[in-house]
Order: C-alpha cells, then sequence, then structure tokens
C-alpha cells in the first residue's frame, strides 16, 4: 500500500511539472533514457503498438507516413504496450526485431511501457488526461505539435494514410 501511493505521489509530482509531452524521458526501445524534449519542433505522432494485434498492419503505413513527412519536421514514437489481450507479449529485443524484419521501422521505438491502469506511464496519464480519457485499444494516436502541446487524437481504426490524419500532420507543419 505504501509502495503504491508513493508511486502515485511521484507519478502527480511528474505530471504537475509536465507543461507538454516533451517533458517526459522515456527508455528507447534498446534501453537508452531519451528525452522527449529532443522532438522539442517537430510534429510528432505518438502510437501505442503491439505486434500481434488486427491493427499491427498500420506499422506499414505508420512507417510510410514518417518517410514522407520527416524531412519536414516530423517523427513517430512507437510505444509496445500489451494493455490490450496480451497482444505484445515479447520483450524489447523481440519487439524490435519484429518491427525490422516485417516493417522495417525506422521511425523511433521506446521500451514496452503501460498505457492505461495503475502502472500507466507518466506520459500516457499525461496524454490521456490532456486528451480523451484512457486508451481503449492498441494504435490510438496522438498528435503532438512543436511545442508539446497535444493537439488531436485518432482512435485505433484511423490508418496513417487517412485523409483526416493526415490533414492534421499537414496543418501541424506548417
Amino acid at each position: 500500500m505504501i509502495r503504491i501511493a508513493v508511486l502515485l505521489l511521484a507519478m502527480s509530482t511528474t505530471l504537475s511539472g509536465a507543461s507538454g509531452a516533451y517533458d517526459f524521458t522515456l527508455n528507447s526501445i534498446d534501453g537508452k533514457a531519451t528525452p522527449l524534449a529532443g522532438f522539442k519542433g517537430k510534429v510528432t505522432l505518438i502510437v501505442n503498438v503491439a505486434s500481434q494485434c488486427g491493427f499491427t498492419p498500420q506499422y506499414a503505413g505508420l512507417e510510410a507516413l514518417y518517410e514522407k513527412y520527416r524531412d519536414h519536421g516530423f517523427v513517430i514514437a512507437g510505444f509496445p504496450a500489451n494493455n490490450f489481450g496480451g497482444q505484445e507479449p515479447g520483450t524489447n529485443e523481440e519487439i524490435k526485431q519484429f518491427c525490422n524484419r516485417n516493417y522495417s521501422v525506422k521511425f523511433p521505438m521506446f521500451a514496452k511501457i503501460s498505457v492505461k491502469g495503475a502502472d500507466k506511464a507518466p506520459l500516457y496519464q499525461y496524454l490521456t488526461d490532456t486528451m480523451g480519457g484512457d486508451v481503449q485499444w492498441n494504435f490510438t494516436k496522438f498528435l503532438v505539435d512543436k511545442n508539446g502541446k497535444v493537439i488531436k487524437r485518432f482512435d485505433s481504426s484511423v490508418e496513417p494514410d487517412s485523409p483526416e490524419l493526415v490533414s492534421a500532420i499537414e496543418a501541424a507543419l506548417k
């Protein structure tokens, strides 16, 4: 019980000091502490991903989107999560191999985290408090502007090449 209280206090301290998505540091899929502040000045699409989901083929569309807009100041940050139906059971190394082998993913991937529940990562606490409540499934997308402000949320069914998502990215890049 004390451990939970300490964790909640640490999370609330982190959240109370957060003024944007770029205020968080998370581990890359290779285990290296990676400040999201490195994305300042870029438009970022934050996506919770899973390797064994019906939406997993969206990796291909996400990679195509990244390739198309990355030279214009756009980045995608993929966050593997095992919160929905056990659809991301692998280790970080297994997830990395899967993404490289099946989708040639080049956009930044982060270590597996929790995106809902009592162990929700502080970044996702911030995202869901800011825009629309709890994540309901894999491949939920949060669009973040150049300053770290969450500007739009897209549910899992919104494909990476959908006009709705593409137009929001293009508007944010202007």
